[in-house]
Formats: structure tokens, C-alpha cells, sequence
């Protein structure tokens, strides 16, 4: 009793910062786990969860047995994957570039300029889009058009969903996570540089032999947290993206559990292929941390 006192004695304020965050958790994340029992369910709101019919793994089979699972899982899992192959280098080759800029106020615009559009609503940047991309007035079939091609109807097309989508998500979010790289830059040994000068290395292989080993962690890190959510496709830009003209590679996991499970009120069904999701993806994130620590020995437990 008496350790436990010592130790939270010299802990309380960092236990009290911790706090806010364990409550959030706990009332955002936890309990509403409890709600995974309607999967199993024919859940009706007026009988509540407990005096709804128990069907028990119904919903699932209706789904895998459903003509869409196949192409829903297909359009989230290449989605997904795009998302990670082409966004997730992105922020670091960023960083990299910055830390080469040795001009503070240079460095420091380049940096504004690339943070300003997270703050950017998916709903403008999807709006964006639409006007820029406009067959009949975008600045980018007008230029088409004066390069002596036919317009194209790029939001209309099937064919070209998933790499504005992926353009869209590098352009508004590179800069942001980029703040994560530069901060593990700014950790490195400026003496490991110093050294490395000495004995003869030059950028690229600093680059190669100092820089990248030093933010190697982060980047394993965030690779592995990135590789725990490609089924977890942010919902709102696909949704505000996609139109029944592009269903067949813009519909994905999230926007069919939305039509569904919330539109069409049918909740049981649309609980069942959600927590099928967030199935995958956490043994996508135990694959992935156990695959890095075997062969780099860096983790996230």
C-alpha cells in the first residue's frame, strides 16, 4: 500500500493528464463496442438490443453471399492499397526535402503552404473538384480542349475514380503528416552529419546512411498504424465522390454499410459487415507489427 501511495504521489499529475483522454476512450471507443451484439441480431429499435430476435451469424452470410461483397471488398482493398503505395511516402519525401532547405523563411512558406489544406473541408475540396474537372468549364479541360483533345467527364468516369481520389488525399494531407517526420529530423545528432562530412560522405549518402535510419522508427511506426486502417477508407470524400454512374469502382465497404445500414434502416446488416472490417484491418495491424519486428526489430509493442 505504501508503494502504491509513493508511486502515485510522484505520478498524480501525469495521471491526471492522462485523465481526459482515458475518459474520452473509455465513453467513445469502448462502450460503444457493446453495440456489436446487434450484428447478431435482428435488431429492431423499438425492442431494443436485448428482445431482438438472436439470428447469429445470418447478416454475415447474407452479405457473403451477396452479388456486391466481392466487388465492394475489391474497390476497398485496391483503394486501400493505392492509398497506402502512392500517399504514405508522400509526407516523407516531403520532409526530406524541406530539411534540404537551408533558407529558414523559404522553409518556413513551403511548410505553411503545404499545411493550409488539411484545414480544407472535404466537402470544398470535393466541391473543387467538381468545378476544376468540369467538362464544360474546368480549367483542366479547357486546357485539354486547347491542346486539341475532346473533354473529358473525369468525375463521370469509373475509370478515373481512384486515382483523383488518391491525387486528393496526397494534396490535402501531405503536408500535415509531414510535421511528424520533421520533428524525428529535427532529433537527429547534427555530430552524425558532422561525421559522416569527415569521412568523406556527401548528401545522398548522408541521406541514405544518417537521415533515413534516423526516422526510421517513425516511418515503421506510421506504416504499420496506415497498414491497420487500408479497409478504412475515409467515408465522407468517397461518399461526396461517388455517384451511381461509378458505383462499380467508387463503392466501397463504408458508403454500401451507409446506404444500407443507414438509409435503408436495415442496422443489423450494416453492423455485421462494419465489424467485419474492423476485423480485417486489426489483423492487418498484428501482420504488420509482427512482420516489422521480426525484421527490423521496431514495433509498436
Amino acid at each position: 500500500m505504501g508503494l502504491f501511495r509513493l508511486r502515485w504521489h510522484r505520478s498524480k499529475y501525469l495521471l491526471l493528464l492522462f485523465l481526459p483522454a482515458l475518459v474520452y476512450y473509455v465513453l467513445f471507443k469502448y462502450v460503444p463496442m457493446f453495440g456489436i451484439l446487434i450484428s447478431f441480431k435482428d435488431y429492431n429499435p423499438f425492442q431494443g438490443v436485448w428482445q431482438s430476435e438472436w439470428v447469429g451469424l445470418k447478416h454475415y452470410a447474407l452479405f457473403f453471399n451477396s452479388p456486391d461483397s466481392f466487388k465492394l471488398i475489391k474497390n476497398t482493398i485496391l483503394l486501400g492499397v493505392y492509398k497506402l503505395v502512392f500517399s504514405f511516402p508522400a509526407p516523407v519525401i516531403l520532409a526530406l526535402l524541406l530539411n534540404e532547405v537551408r533558407v529558414g523563411m523559404v522553409k518556413k512558406l513551403a511548410q505553411t503552404i503545404s499545411y493550409l489544406p488539411h484545414f480544407i473541408s472535404n466537402v470544398v475540396v470535393v466541391s473543387m473538384m467538381f468545378l476544376f474537372l468540369s467538362p464544360t468549364g474546368g480549367i483542366v479541360n479547357q486546357v485539354i480542349e486547347w491542346l486539341g483533345y475532346a473533354s473529358v467527364n473525369f468525375m463521370q468516369d469509373e475509370n478515373y475514380f481512384r486515382s483523383l481520389y488518391i491525387i486528393s488525399e496526397i494534396w490535402q494531407h501531405v503536408g500535415w503528416d509531414t510535421i511528424i517526420y520533421l520533428a524525428a529530423l529535427s532529433a537527429i545528432d547534427p555530430q552524425l552529419y558532422e561525421a559522416s562530412t569527415v569521412d568523406g560522405a556527401n548528401r545522398w549518402h548522408q541521406l541514405l546512411h544518417v537521415t533515413l535510419p534516423g526516422i526510421a522508427p517513425a516511418i515503421v511506426t506510421l506504416l504499420i498504424l496506415n497498414v491497420g486502417h487500408v479497409l478504412d477508407i475515409g467515408f465522407e470524400k468517397v461518399l461526396l465522390m461517388q455517384n451511381p454512374s461509378i458505383y462499380s469502382t467508387a463503392d466501397v465497404l463504408s458508403t454500401y454499410v451507409f446506404r444500407t445500414g443507414i438509409q435503408a434502416m436495415n442496422y443489423s446488416y450494416g453492423t455485421a459487415i462494419d465489424l467485419f472490417t474492423s476485423v480485417i484491418n486489426l489483423m492487418f495491424i498484428f501482420t504488420a507489427n509482427w512482420i516489422s519486428r521480426k525484421t527490423s526489430g521496431t514495433s509498436l509493442w
